[in-house]
């Protein structure tokens, strides 16, 4: 940060500074960078040595990474998240511990324990979702979908099944959907036919699919909208973003479940229905393959 630019004294204007400068840091503080933005209170609340073990950096490195941004050591930008605290509500693992307390009084070993610990999580991070979005977003989301021309939706390995709830929810509402998926090899390709006049859904987690950040990132050059579903600010996909979902979550492993994402497709279409039947926006509901048919069959009789 240059001397002459003002050091931020609030978290959203650190958060708003480290990803503005995010793609020109270093990798080693790209890697403090996401763990300051996904984890607030671990950094407000922890030592200095706690958070650069569980960061993988030397201490050293996180006083390098606050001096970068303009304050004089570690413990002046610590302050900065400190003070989040005071109106913030509780973080993912403070949702997680406490619940684990609740669940612990019957505490079980084995596939329930599973059962239970992903239960607890899904619970946190849905509780994070529905405290961490807002309806002017989801307003300009369901606006976008309701009024493109095409919608096409990009979500590969771990987000490929968000992409096919999306499809299937958004072709109930019978909008026209393209699915940019990896089989024959040409999503890239199938994305260019994209007008100004179409949107794009990008689905992307770390560790994020290589042709999903691609695709997004041609499509913001053209200036074509994107809504961006993915875990943080400083995602590959969501420098573009017209609209951006985050859904955090705590770590990078194969128990992440889905059902934050997948409940936030799920009020898309809500919306996207509320907008396209405004008469019935008090109750806004998605026809089912069934009354679908249904409905063809008796416009059939009529004829």
């Amino acid at each position: 940060m240059k001397a002459t630019e003002q050091v931020p004294r609030r978290y959203e204007e650190i958060v708003n500074t480290i990803t503005a400068e995010y793609d020109n840091l270093s990798d080693g503080f790209k890697q403090i960078a996401r763990f300051f933005t996904q984890n607030p209170n671990i950094i407000a609340l922890e030592s200095i040595n706690a958070i650069a073990r569980q960061c993988d950096v030397h201490p050293s490195s996180l006083v390098r990474f606050a001096q970068h941004f303009g304050f004089s050591g570690f413990k002046p930008l610590q302050a900065v998240f400190q003070t989040r605290l005071a109106t913030a509500a509780p973080g993912f693992r403070e949702r997680v511990s406490a619940l684990e307390d609740e669940l612990t009084k019957n505490s079980d070993h084995g596939n329930l324990g599973y059962l239970k610990n992903l239960v607890v999580r899904d619970i946190a991070a849905l509780q994070q979702l529905l405290e961490g979005i807002s309806e002017a977003t989801l307003a300009s989301a369901a606006q976008y979908l309701a009024k493109a021309d095409t919608i096409y939706i990009a979500g590969q390995m771990r987000s490929e099944p968000i992409a096919l709830l999306l499809r299937y929810l958004m072709t109930m509402l019978q909008r026209r959907v393209v699915l940019l998926d990896s089989s024959g090899g040409l999503a890239a390709e199938v994305a260019q036919t994209m007008t100004k006049n179409d949107v794009l859904v990008a689905i992307s987690f770390r560790h994020y699919a290589k042709e999903v950040v691609a695709i997004a990132e041609a499509i913001a050059d053209r200036n074509f909208p994107i809504l961006a579903i993915t875990d943080s600010q400083l995602s590959p996909i969501a420098k573009g973003a017209s609209v951006l979902f985050t859904v955090p979550e705590e770590e990078y492993s194969f128990s992440r479940s889905l059902a934050a994402p997948a409940c936030l497709v799920q009020v898309l279409a809500v919306a996207t229905a509320a907008v396209l039947h405004p008469s019935k926006r008090s109750s806004p509901r998605i026809p089912t393959v069934t009354e679908m048919a249904l409905s063809r069959a008796k416009s059939k009789s009529k004829k």
